[in-house]
């Protein structure tokens, strides 16, 4: 099969497109200390901030698998009223600004907030606490696994769901046994990309839970602190999030001829 040819009016534009992406990250690769990031590494300070990321990321990914597998299937198949507006408001913590969102948290979530007389009853008021974290990186990480898982149901053909029901089976044991299963490379990808989101979140953590190192200063929140003092190190740390970065990218990235 020949290759069309790609018109300059394309080639050019599209080019410098992705010079816009490719040089940041060229700046980072070539620019960072690499001498320093095995010392850097070797220090506790860093180490619990690696730590105490993965473990609110890895349970905001958790967080977001429960809540958000059951409400994709909503969006794609149960009769939603205003579906759109769901789908709607769903999407937005992708476009909402973060600091507009840890905002937002807050006036849920915090001491004053719509919720805050029952939490602080409860005493569990999770704004500038670890828990805090993982809300504020659910908020922003959910969608992402939202959007995809929907997207995969809603391409299933739903004759194998037809037929497990008449074969008796009920809604819950539909879902688990046959959608669920089919979905799963969607469940993976999705996965993968709240991970992401909610590794290198910044703007909702630092407003709703604050920067308190061994508390609630993630990695992105310590590679700005850094920043004011020690810049190789700021720009090791943030070496580190764009591996990773691109190791979740490329995982959930589709395989085509």
């Amino acid at each position: 099969m020949t290759r069309s040819r790609v018109p300059p009016a394309l080639a050019v534009p599209g080019a410098l497109g992705l010079a816009l992406v490719v040089l940041p990250l060229a700046g980072l690769l070539v620019k960072s200390p690499w001498h320093r990031l095995p010392d850097l590494l070797a220090q506790p300070a860093v180490r619990q901030t690696l730590l105490l990321s993965l473990r609110c990321s890895l349970a905001a990914v958790l967080l977001s698998l429960l809540l958000g597998v059951p409400l994709a299937w909503l969006l794609a198949r149960a009769p939603v009223p205003a579906r759109r507006l769901v789908r709607a408001i769903v999407t937005v913590p992708l476009v909402l600004p973060p600091v507009v969102g840890g905002i937002a948290l807050l006036l849920a979530f915090g001491r004053h907030g719509l919720l805050g007389s029952v939490l602080v009853a409860a005493g569990a008021t999770p704004a500038f606490t670890s828990y805090g974290v993982v809300l504020a990186e659910t908020f922003v990480a959910l969608p992402f696994l939202v959007l995809t898982v929907e997207g995969g149901i809603a391409a299933l053909d739903q004759r194998h769901e037809q037929i497990a029901a008449t074969l008796g089976a009920r809604p819950l044991r539909v879902f688990l046994t046959v959608t669920l299963p089919l979905v799963l490379p969607s469940v993976a990808a999705g996965s993968a990309l709240a991970w992401a989101r909610a590794l290198g979140e910044f703007g909702a953590t630092i407003t709703f839970a604050g920067s308190l190192p061994g508390t609630t200063q993630t990695v992105p929140l310590a590679a700005y602190a850094l920043l004011q003092d020690d810049p190789p190190a700021a720009y090791a740390l943030s070496l580190l999030l764009l591996a990773i970065s691109v190791l979740l990218v490329l995982a959930v990235q589709p395989r085509r001829r």
